[in-house]
């Protein structure tokens, strides 16, 4: 009988212990399995010396003695001495130790960046952490960490690691009510109703994973702004979360609604020009860094989708940004100021609107702003051309812009790894001053030299245990960080990274998830828009596909409006013939696009209204290449699940069930896409699906009467 209590006991010890939720993200400080590796690292750390009690060498040290007691299974002691195996954590105005290293490499790693060094002192094997500030040694405490989570040699480190881009921050779309606009993973994790007083755990874990990955501030509000976050009673509430991140080298930012001079302030007018407008700001400043002293700036959306801005009093966007920067500039805050706009009326391809407004406004913005830029023109498809503007404004700092909430990408049932999209633009030659001049090169600052760089994109968050609803949701996110920090790193090695801290480092399990994530990209675009098709989803919630759409309140909002299908072919023509959009790139960009047989197939339906017949690279007409695209797609995802499948006994029940139960509904969202989009295109090319092919189960009716009014997200 105690045997069997015993038992039962171990067993349940075991599921508590071992149990997975994902809560843990990739911060998981599980014991190293590799007996061999585990005593090199304890023999290489026996001890460690960090001084200083600021906060954020307090959230260093505490990072460290966590991580080393699980990854180590021990508790390394702290040291004032050396001994060989210490591992010196500081600053050179927190530790002497440091400032007598006189490390030459601290002298490049700037405000945020950090060294890590296997040196002797004193006869002794030390390993060095370093940096100018306390934000620079947070980072490379992580940074240590990762190369023990991920099974990295240790013993001759010569590492010096500083961001290329200066704001990495995410842009939470969450309202005060706590709905999140294309959230799909439970309501925002900000509870402002309890805020201040109640501090969740969950703000500090957050800030964790944040600074673990390098990113250095939070937007914590919708761009569809409420002014209410404004008011004393939201900015008591706010500057308790700047409190809890501030440690971590994280500020917070807010929404500006451009109204709010008249919603809260009791103006009759928010026309920038306007002195008591621009003095009712500035005191707005002056009380906003009274609450928080660090306090980032705003990220405001004007005149765009219904949202007030300086255009409703005859002014345009540099006038309006730049009242706002005036007002932040006594205390270093900057504006992000998004181009995501189109006229209330459609006189011009909308592809074209945001370089027609913005083009012209290069350089008359204030130093402390920077444009912020979607990565495409249109709306953050599965797949689009690099957005025109990057390359075209050399005097004004421009900020990349993603989408890690997969609004456009499945929503929240679909695995699709981002970082092959993020990639595919930031690598993109935008030629604006020759051959070499990337997307990333334009957003890092360093083909114009600017110094206010910026990338942003928006969060994925919500209060779902695992964070981002898909377990695999977390891969975009730290993505995101990762590509911030260095956007030299491949997919892959991202991915790489990501597996061995959330999953495991055994080989054939690691190159097994990393095949189903660095292909989830690709066979998403197939199932969904493949050649260039974009924005044929569902209307307003964007769930499902939907291309038969033609009843929205504007035409394009319209799908019918994207992909101009008739009985000729299908595609939007933006050539010369077209809308001339492509006259917007730069003469080497737009002659590759403009020419149909030098055109990339993936951006082909972008750019060209491609005859149903013409002849593809592969030898297949466009129809039968739509066809084999689709199916491909489907085909990719079945695949996806059987990788999965042969994994079962290699990940944890939990864990493993979550992704096999969404992958079969990946499947079946793919099989909808393939077929009601084949079947409305059919409508127009009048060719048949390929017998090869599996043929739609219902009929274009059945496709076109399906409803979702309470999708989430909207």
């Amino acid at each position: 009988m105690k045997k069997a209590v015993l038992l039962f006991y171990c067993l349940f010890l075991s599921f508590v212990v071992f149990a997975e939720d994902g809560y843990q993200l990739w911060l998981r400080y599980y014991l190293i399995d590799n007996k061999n590796l585990l005593e090199q690292y304890r023999a290489a750390i026996t001890g460690i010396q960090i001084n200083g009690n600021t906060p954020g060498l307090e959230a260093a040290k505490e990072e460290i003695i966590t991580g080393l007691s699980g990854l180590l299974g021990k508790k390394i002691p702290l040291q004032k001495e050396f001994t060989t195996g210490t591992l010196l954590i500081g600053t050179p105005a927190s530790s002497n130790q440091i400032k007598s290293l006189s490390l030459p490499q601290l002298q490049k790693t700037g405000d945020e960046g950090f060294s890590i060094t296997t040196l002797k002192r004193n006869g002794k094997n030390i390993i060095a952490i370093a940096a100018n500030t306390d934000a620079g040694v947070l980072y490379g405490v992580f940074h240590f960490l990762r190369l023990l989570q991920t099974h990295q040699g240790i013993q001759n480190l010569s590492i010096v690691s500083v961001p290329k881009v200066r704001n990495r921050i995410l842009n939470h779309w969450d309202n005060l009510d706590r709905t999140v606009e294309r959230g799909y993973a439970g309501f925002s994790i900000w509870d402002w109703h309890k805020l201040p007083d109640y501090i969740d755990p969950r703000y500090k874990d957050y800030a964790r994973a944040n600074a673990s990955i390098g990113i250095n501030g939070t937007v914590l509000t919708n761009v569809n702004a409420n002014a209410l976050v404004l008011t004393p009673q939201y900015l008591e509430k706010v500057a308790a979360l700047a409190s809890i991140f501030r440690p971590y080298g994280i500020k917070v930012y807010l929404t500006a609604r451009f109204s709010a001079p008249v919603e809260i302030g009791g103006l009759k007018t928010a026309d920038p020009l306007d002195h008591q407008v621009q003095q009712w700001w500035k005191d707005k400043a002056k009380e906003i860094y009274q609450y928080i002293p660090d306090f980032g700036g705003f990220l405001v959306k004007a005149n765009s989708e219904g949202q007030p801005g300086p255009q409703n009093y005859g002014r345009n966007h540099a006038e309006g940004a730049n009242m706002l920067a005036d007002a932040l500039a006594p205390y270093k805050g900057i504006v992000m100021w998004r181009a995501f706009v189109y006229s209330g009326e459609t006189p011009e391809d909308r592809f074209k609107q945001a370089y027609s407004e913005f083009k012209p406004l290069d350089g008359k913005f204030r130093p402390n702003v920077m444009v912020q830029v979607k990565n495409g023109p249109i709306d953050f498809q599965p797949r689009e051309p690099f957005h025109p503007l990057f390359g075209a404004m050399p005097q004004t700092p421009l900020m990349m812009e993603f989408q890690l909430t997969q609004e456009y990408l499945g929503q929240g049932t679909n695995l699709v790894y981002e970082a092959p999209m993020f990639k595919e633009v930031l690598d993109a030659d935008t030629y604006a001053k020759g051959k070499g001049s990337t997307v990333a090169n334009v957003i890092d600052g360093r083909l114009d030299g600017h110094t206010l760089t910026g990338m942003a994109a928006v969060s994925n968050i919500g209060t779902d245990r695992n964070w981002t609803g898909h377990l695999f949701g977390q891969a975009n996110w730290y993505a995101l960080g990762r590509l911030a920090w260095d956007h030299t790193l491949t997919s892959e090695k991202i991915a790489d990274e990501w597996v061995r801290q959330t999953f495991s480092n055994n080989t054939t399990l690691l190159n097994s998830i990393k095949s189903i994530m660095l292909s989830s990209h690709e066979a998403m675009v197939n199932y969904m828009t493949p050649l260039g098709l974009h924005h044929i989803m569902g209307y307003s919630h964007h769930y499902g596909p939907a291309p038969w759409w033609d009843k929205a309140p504007r035409a394009d909002w319209n799908p019918v409006y994207f992909h101009k299908a008739d009985s000729l072919g299908i595609g939007f023509d933006r050539t010369s013939k077209g809308s001339n959009a492509l006259a917007q790139y730069t003469p080497e960009v737009r002659k590759r696009f403009e020419d149909i047989s030098t055109c990339p197939e993936e951006y082909l339906l972008w750019f060209h209204h491609v005859s149903w017949k013409y002849k593809m690279k592969s030898g297949r007409t466009l129809w039968e290449e739509m066809c084999y695209k689709y199916n491909e797609g489907v085909k990719a995802v079945r695949a996806m699940q059987a990788q999965w499948a042969g994994m079962e006994k290699a990940i944890d029940k939990e864990r493993f069930e979550h992704v096999k139960m969404l992958l079969n509904i990946q499947e079946k969202e793919a099989v909808w896409w393939r077929d009601a989009c084949l079947l409305y295109f059919q409508t127009f090319s009048k060719m048949p699906i390929p017998a090869q092919y599996e043929q739609p189960a219902h009929t274009l009716e059945y496709y076109e009467s399906l409803k979702f009014p309470n999708a989430p997200g909207i």
